[in-house]
């Protein structure tokens, strides 16, 4: 038997890499002899740089960038094999670098995003994912174009520092010198929001409060996004302000894709691209998936939905292990995942499922391989 192992965290309790251990060890008790695979996934949130790394075999680079607010801090990314990068935003440009008085989209940039873009192209990158999750700022993603080498402007021709309160100051845009080593890459946006960059449902109106702006900001921000749109438009000749995942950290998410021509992905669908999902999948004879609430959300671009879809294209038996179910979890049987087995055991609050996670998912493993033993021997019959 070859098993493959490809789960999230367990938010507060069990690693991505504790789930595999447990699984692996529960298998060799019904199967001595089976293969283990182990590959730790994310979705594009908390732990997911960890994720790509493990999975995919590459390296921590640490560089010292500038945080939000422009201070130096320390950062990291992945530089993963075949000229392949992937990049947090979060851990250059994101809400957790801040605390919670310091919070301000006018006055927040991405600078720091952009540096670890640079360093990637310098080191010889030529593939750069970038998730965007989680950032602090509302900038528009000037800050991180600013690096790359394309000029924001002001009516006198001055360039401009590139934070939120710069977006109604734009008046002209150049990117004559953007960096040459951009145009000899592929760049790819994680990203799971498909906001415009403006309107309603835009980047202000939408994540400037919880980015720390008061209602006065947030329409200061919401028009200058507004001619920051229409500039950005005449420059890519469509009307970038309404594309699906524009209004994304700030709008960050319309500057990669005007700028660096960037592909917009959902998060697991880029995870399982850089850690070659499929082809790890040949021979495997079943995958077991999971994450720590099963629920109608699940279907939407979480971890089991997107193993689930690759499993079923290419024919390959998965169940997911939960720690609970919720309305609508079986809305995941559509997306390959064939059953759904909960940890929990019996009657019992959230902290002591949490404080229980690993006796209680050891019980769940060894349920399902010894009832895959039964059917291999039914089988047999």
């Amino acid at each position: 038997m070859k098993f493959l192992f490809a789960s999230d965290s367990f938010k507060g309790s069990l690693s991505s890499a504790q789930t595999a251990a447990i699984l692996e060890r529960e298998a060799r008790l019904c199967f001595p002899d089976c293969e283990c695979i182990s590959l730790p996934v994310a979705d594009g949130g908390e732990g997911t740089l960890e994720a790509v790394l493990q999975a995919a075999g590459g390296i921590l680079i640490r560089k010292e960038v500038r945080d939000p607010l422009g201070r130096n801090v320390l950062a990291s990314y992945a530089v993963l094999d075949g000229g392949r990068a992937f990049i947090e935003m979060a851990e250059a440009s994101g809400l957790p670098l801040l605390k919670p008085e310091e919070r301000n989209p006018l006055l927040t940039g991405t600078y720091g995003t952009g540096q670890l873009i640079l360093d990637a192209l310098e080191r010889g990158c030529s593939q750069i994912t970038v998730a965007i999750g989680g950032s602090a700022t509302n900038d528009g993603g000037m800050g991180a174009l600013r690096v790359l080498g394309v000029r924001f402007l002001d009516e006198e021709g001055n360039e401009l520092e590139g934070t939120g309160r710069d977006l109604s100051r734009v008046k002209s845009i150049d990117s004559e010198l953007i960096c040459p080593l951009v145009r000899g890459a592929s760049f790819t946006v994680m990203c799971d929001v498909k906001n415009p960059l403006t309107g309603k449902d835009g980047a202000a109106r939408t994540f400037g409060r919880q980015k720390g702006g008061t209602e006065a900001d947030i329409e200061l921000l919401e028009a200058g996004m507004e001619r920051y749109g229409e500039l950005m438009a005449e420059l890519c000749g469509y009307d970038i302000a309404a594309a699906e995942g524009a209004g994304a950290a700030g709008g960050l998410g319309a500057a990669l894709s005007v700028f660096l021509d960037a592909e917009m992905k959902p998060g697991i669908e880029a995870v399982l691209d850089l850690i070659d999902f499929d082809r790890k999948l040949r021979g495997v004879d079943l995958v077991i998936t999971g994450e720590g609430r099963m629920d109608w959300q699940s279907s939407f671009g979480k971890v089991p939905s997107g193993v689930g879809e690759h499993c079923k294209r290419l024919g390959v038996p998965a169940v997911a292990v939960v720690g609970g179910m919720g309305e609508g979890a079986e809305n995941i049987y559509e997306h390959g995942i064939l059953s759904i087995i909960p940890t929990v055991n019996g009657a019992m609050n959230l902290d002591e499922a949490m404080e229980r996670a690993e006796e209680l998912y050891a019980g769940a493993a060894g349920r399902l391989f010894r009832l895959l033993k039964v059917g291999i021997s039914l089988k047999d019959k």
